[in-house]
């Protein structure tokens, strides 16, 4: 499909962000703007949403470049530019035009209109939080959580004459050479310990300014603020405990289950921590491509067959040069899709290895992707801002939509059928993770004066309750008590993971309704994707045919359907 960027009414076409000064005037020209008529309001409130799309765009590429090559100080130095020169002096500004949208006589008329009451909801917000003495402490916030990204880009192990990444290493814990996992993990261990200290000063340091941040704003913790902070009006924090406590109970011992099978293949008692990816029949590691171009080739044809409109996403990035899927020495771990307002077609970047996880992430910033396709026509950047536990349903049903198509990376049935057993024994054992993550945070927030200790004990305590005891740690308890530092979230994008939990829900929703007609399982999944943030959660639920639901019952009936086409496999 041929993208334009739209022609900029507002903010100049060549305009270069390199001093506060080059786009202070736009600020000055909305806060001095008389509006006298409702036309004058919805055309400040396009400028602005103008102005809000090139920013977060150039911030975007920033970001971009930087994790992509975390080694070059150039980029780098660009991007903390950006945190530490603009986005400070962004934040007074954004706030005094919050302020002039919502005490507009217009405000309440247009309030009257869904799309607009959503956005104004949050505009309502970020008044409400918003704190001159927190200006600073956000800047130093976001400097210091991209320095995980770094510290974890630099971890590399040798194997074979050549070092290679993290990524890499952990694709070959799937291997069948017991003495060659061992020696990876082994070698993967030592390595990351160099750096568990360093890892563990940053979070400190981390948690005592988002804590400081909550208490300016007037909040007991850090996690009562970002509740708010992140909009969930649909559900509460008693919420996610019922959540936590029902994956215990249900998902926990289906997943000791499977495990216990794999362990009796395996004729052992118990598994060392390097047995955890291997696969119990004794057959190689699932290898469905190459390279990034196979697979971005064997996708598009997936989602060819899906719908046309989502393989013509894809090509149009890779057109773009919106993609970079290789995993490489320097390039930041982790995969995303980050949205890019203006021009309205996003950014995939992933650390592919060939492995069956990458096909994985593929599909999955895949659907994130179409979803920027479906809403970049929306009228105001605000109405495109997801909450994450929409943008996640994109993603992973997106995942389990294309299951049936894998035959594009599998030729062999047997080969094929593994890989779909792996990906729902797989989405059995994330949930636990998912809410063990997430109940960490709560602890870590409610408690922010705890020791590097007590957070480690913290963190092996709850393992044992999300755990199914058969694994056995002796001689790798460090491994154990600092695992939570391979998760990425904590350290960038405090209490998003959740969302992950919710959404895997609602994906195996859409993926239900799929197996009944599928034409309308994808005509609904992509009415609700079309509509960004312009309703509630629950409603972008119900125009994707299920329910915003994350209970216990919910969860039962979900998990029992898994359970059934497991059993098929």
């Amino acid at each position: 499909m041929k993208i334009e960027k739209a022609k900029r009414t507002f903010v100049a076409e060549n305009l270069q962000i390199d001093s506060w000064e080059s786009i202070k005037t736009y600020f000055d020209d909305l806060l001095a703007r008389t509006i006298e008529t409702k036309e004058d309001y919805t055309k400040w409130l396009k400028d602005k949403s103008e102005l809000e799309a090139v920013l977060e765009e150039d911030a975007a590429w920033r970001y971009i470049k930087m994790t992509i090559d975390t080694r070059d100080e150039a980029l780098s130095n660009a991007y903390t530019f950006f945190v530490t020169k603009i986005q400070p002096e962004l934040a007074p500004f954004e706030d005094q035009l919050n302020q002039k949208l919502a005490d507009s006589p217009y405000f309440a008329e247009l309030d009257k209109d869904q799309a607009h009451h959503i956005y104004f909801r949050s505009v309502k917000t970020a008044l409400e939080l918003f704190r001159e003495e927190n200006i600073e402490i956000e800047a130093e916030l976001n400097e210091k959580s991209q320095q995980y990204g770094s510290i974890s880009a630099a971890q590399t192990i040798e194997h074979e004459g050549e070092q290679i990444t993290m990524q890499k290493a952990s694709s070959l814990l799937k291997e069948q050479d017991e003495v060659l996992r061992k020696t990876v993990f082994e070698k993967m261990a030592v390595r990351r310990a160099e750096d568990a200290g360093k890892l563990d000063d940053l979070y400190t340091e981390l948690i005592q300014k988002r804590h400081q941040l909550a208490k300016n704003a007037g909040f007991e913790n850090f996690r009562d603020y970002k509740f708010q902070s992140l909009g969930r009006f649909d559900y509460t924090k008693q919420d996610c405990f019922n959540f936590h406590d029902a994956i215990k109970k249900l998902i926990v011992p289906m997943v000791k289950t499977i495990q216990q099978e794999k362990l009796n293949k395996f004729g052992k008692t118990q598994f060392k921590p390097w047995d955890a990816d291997v696969d119990p029949d004794g057959k190689a590691p699932l290898k469905p491509f190459s390279t990034g171009e196979e697979l971005l080739n064997g996708s598009i044809a997936m989602f060819d067959k899906i719908d046309a409109y989502f393989g013509n996403c894809l090509r149009t990035m890779d057109e773009m040069g919106h993609l970079d899927l290789d995993s490489k020495p320097g390039k930041a771990p982790g995969g995303y899709n980050y949205p890019l307002y203006e021009i309205g077609v996003p950014f995939i970047f992933m650390n592919s290895v060939g492995a069956q996880r990458d096909l994985v992430t593929m599909v999955h910033e895949g659907g994130h992707a179409v979803h920027s396709f479906l809403s970049r026509d929306l009228e105001l950047t605000g109405f495109k801002s997801l909450p994450s536990e929409v943008a996640e349903l994109a993603s992973m049903s997106m995942e389990l939509l294309t299951m049936n198509l894998w035959n594009e990376f599998y030729t062999d049935e047997t080969e094929l059928k593994r890989a779909k057993k792996d990906q729902l024994e797989t989405i059995l054992k994330i949930l636990p993770w998912i809410a063990q993550i997430d109940e960490f945070q709560h602890w870590v927030y409610e408690n922010p004066m705890h020791s590097v200790d007590e957070r480690h004990a913290k963190w092996v305590a709850i393992s044992k309750e999300y755990g199914t005891g058969l694994t056995d740690w002796t001689g790798f308890e460090s491994v154990q008590k600092t695992a939570w530092q391979r998760q990425l979230h904590l350290f960038e994008v405090p209490f998003y993971y959740i969302e992950y939990g919710i959404a895997q829900l609602g994906a195996l929703g859409v993926w239900k309704n799929s197996m009944t007609n599928f034409q309308k399982a994808i005509d609904d999944y992509k009415a609700a994707l079309s509509l960004g943030y312009t309703k509630s959660i629950p409603e972008i639920y119900e125009t994707a045919g299920i329910r915003f639901d994350f209970t216990e019952a919910y969860l039962k009936e979900l998990a029992d359907f898994v359970q059934v086409e497991l059993s098929k496999l």
